[in-house]
């Protein structure tokens, strides 16, 4: 028999639906990013240094974004972090080394904010800034 969350075997309830909530985020966001012409070429991109919620291209920019899903378009801007900025360059700086294709590309770092009963917003560069 397996205990819920409590030994790591299986994840806790909360866990679950904060998983579930992520990945929906992630959906609505990559649709977001679909619809305004960019090709999704990797979703929840795992490297030593973190991971990387959605990879992006259109035309010459590529994009690396930090989906964000919270209450309010407050506290989805509210947390975005100068640490998460400099964990995603990081990244960014390790996917490239893998994938020198995009090397030339004008690059960003960009979030997609998901808000309840709102349409998500896409902010080009938002962590270049923190």
């Amino acid at each position: 028999m397996t205990r819920s969350g409590a030994d790591g075997n299986e994840p806790s309830g909360e866990r679950r639906a904060r998983l579930r909530k992520g990945a929906s985020a992630e959906w609505i966001a990559a649709a977001l990013l679909t619809a305004k012409g960019y090709r999704i070429l990797a979703r929840r991109h795992r490297n030593p240094f973190s991971e990387v919620d959605l990879i992006a291209v259109r035309g010459r920019r590529l994009a690396f974004v930090e989906v964000k899903h919270r209450a309010t378009l407050a506290d989805a801007e509210a947390s975005l972090t100068p640490h998460q900025a400099g964990r995603i360059g990081r990244a960014a700086d390790y996917w490239l080394d893998r994938n020198p294709t995009y090397r030339d590309h004008e690059i960003g770092l960009d979030a997609v904010l998901v808000v309840p009963r709102h349409w998500p917003r896409h902010l080009a560069n938002a962590l270049d800034a923190l």
